[in-house]
C-alpha cells in the first residue's frame, strides 16, 4: 500500500511540473514587400514548416505621399493557408491620425482581402507615436477597436520608449496583443541590435503587459549614409538616391540565436512568441537567407562551411565557391588553388586573380555576403592539372 501511495504522489508531482512548463514560443514572420513577385511562391513554400503565422504589409500612410496599398498575391496567400494578420503602417511623422479617414482605409483593406477569399486572423497597427502623442493614439485605437468586427483581434507594434510613459497600461488595455520592436538604429555606434538591451526591454514589457505580447526580431541589415548635417540616413529595403560611403549594419544570426534560446528557456511574463523581420527573397541583399533564418528560428546549431568546387571539361575548369552550411558568411578575403600548366585563367566579378607557376590566388575586391546553401562562380582556369584537395579559403 505504501508503494502504491508513493507512485501516486510521484505521478501528481510530475503532472504539476508538466502544467507549469512554459509553452514553446510561437515563431511568426513579417512579409514586408510592397510589390509581390513570383519569388514569393518559393519563399512562402520554404518557410511554411518553420513559421506559424504571416504578418503581411497591407497598407502604408506617409506624410507627403498619401496612402499606398501593398500589391499582394491573394491566391498565393490563400493557397498557403497559414493565419494572416494585415499590417497597417502609419508613418510616425504623420501630423495626426484622422480617425474617420484612417479607420475607413483599414476597414476597406479588411473587406478587400475577404473579397479575395482571404480569412484574416487579425489587424496590426504599426505607428511610431512619440510618448507625448500616446493619449491621442489611445483614442484612435479605441475608435478603431469599436469599428472592427469584435471577432477580429487588434494588435499594435510597440516601442521600448513607451516603457517610460504612464499611458502604457491604458494603451495596452485597448488592444488584444502587442509586438515589441527591439531593433532600430538609435545609435550607430551600438549597431542595429543590442541583444542584452532587447532582453531587458522584453522583461520590463512583461511586467507592464497583462496581455500576450510578441518580440519583433531582426533578420536583416541596413546601410547608413551621412546627410548634409552629418546625421545618419538609413537605407534598408528601398535604395536611397544619395552619394556617400555606406556603412553596413547587419543583425548577427549568432547573437539572435543565443537570445532566442534564452527566451525559450526563460521567457518573460506574457511573451507569446517571436516575429522575424522579414521574409527574404533571393534578391534581398540586406536580409538573411531563408536557410539561416529558419535555422535560427528552430534553434539549430549554426555553421558556415565555405569551400571551393570545380567542374572540368576538356581541361577547362569552372571554379565555384559554395557554402553548404546553414549560416550566411562574408565573402572570403582570399582563395588559393594549387594548379600546374595553366594556359589561361581569370577571376569573375568581386575578385581579382594573381597567377604564379603553381598557384592561383583570388583576392576579394569588395565586401559581400554569401548565403547559406548558396554557390557562385568566382573564376575559371585552363590548366593541365588542378589539385582540388589543395585549395584553401581564407575568411
Amino acid at each position: 500500500m505504501r508503494f502504491g501511495f508513493s507512485i501516486l504522489i510521484a505521478a501528481l508531482l510530475l503532472a504539476a511540473c508538466e502544467r507549469h512548463d512554459a509553452p514553446a514560443l510561437d515563431q511568426q514572420l513579417y512579409i514586408w514587400q510592397r510589390q509581390w513577385t513570383p519569388a514569393h511562391d518559393a519563399a512562402l513554400r520554404d518557410s511554411r514548416e518553420s513559421f506559424s503565422t504571416l504578418r503581411v504589409l497591407a497598407l502604408q500612410a506617409f506624410p507627403n505621399d498619401g496612402w499606398h496599398r501593398a500589391r499582394i498575391d491573394a491566391p498565393l496567400l490563400k493557397h498557403d493557408g497559414r493565419p494572416l494578420i494585415a499590417v497597417i503602417r502609419l508613418d510616425g511623422q504623420l501630423k495626426g491620425l484622422d480617425q474617420a479617414q484612417v479607420t475607413a482605409q483599414i476597414l476597406q483593406v479588411v473587406v478587400d482581402w475577404q473579397t479575395q477569399g482571404l480569412t484574416l486572423s487579425g489587424v496590426e497597427i504599426d505607428h511610431d507615436a512619440g510618448n507625448a502623442r500616446l493619449p491621442d493614439y489611445i483614442e484612435f485605437l479605441t475608435h478603431l477597436r469599436s469599428a472592427l468586427p469584435a471577432s477580429l483581434p487588434l494588435s499594435i507594434t510597440a516601442l521600448p520608449a513607451w516603457l517610460g510613459s504612464p499611458q502604457l497600461p491604458t494603451l495596452l488595455a485597448t488592444v488584444d496583443s502587442s509586438v515589441l520592436q527591439v531593433h532600430a538604429v538609435s545609435d550607430p555606434r551600438r549597431g542595429l541590435f543590442d541583444p542584452e538591451q532587447a532582453r531587458r526591454w522584453a522583461d520590463d514589457w512583461g511586467k507592464v503587459s497583462r496581455k500576450p505580447f510578441y518580440l519583433a526580431l531582426p533578420a536583416y541589415g541596413v546601410a547608413l549614409l551621412p546627410d548634409a548635417g552629418g546625421a545618419p540616413v538609413v537605407e534598408s529595403e528601398v535604395p536611397v538616391e544619395r552619394d556617400g560611403q555606406r556603412r553596413e549594419l547587419l543583425a548577427d544570426p549568432l547573437q539572435l540565436s543565443t537570445l532566442a534560446k534564452a527566451l525559450r528557456e526563460d521567457p518573460p511574463a506574457h511573451l507569446a512568441g517571436l516575429i522575424w523581420f522579414r521574409l527574404p527573397l533571393p534578391n534581398d541583399r540586406r536580409a538573411w537567407s531563408l536557410t539561416t533564418l529558419r535555422a535560427v528560428a528552430r534553434g539549430d546549431a549554426l555553421s558556415s562551411r565555405l569551400g571551393l568546387t570545380f567542374s572540368e571539361y576538356d581541361g577547362l575548369y569552372d571554379i565555384h565557391l559554395a557554402n553548404p552550411g546553414n549560416l550566411d558568411a562574408a565573402w572570403p578575403a582570399q582563395l588559393r588553388v594549387k594548379a600546374r600548366g595553366c594556359e589561361g585563367a581569370d577571376a569573375l566579378a568581386g575578385y581579382s586573380l594573381q597567377q604564379s607557376a603553381d598557384l592561383l590566388t583570388f583576392t576579394r575586391l569588395r565586401d559581400g555576403r554569401f548565403p547559406a546553401g548558396g554557390q557562385r562562380a568566382i573564376g575559371w582556369a585552363r590548366c593541365a592539372f588542378i589539385d582540388q584537395g589543395g585549395s584553401h579559403v581564407d575568411p
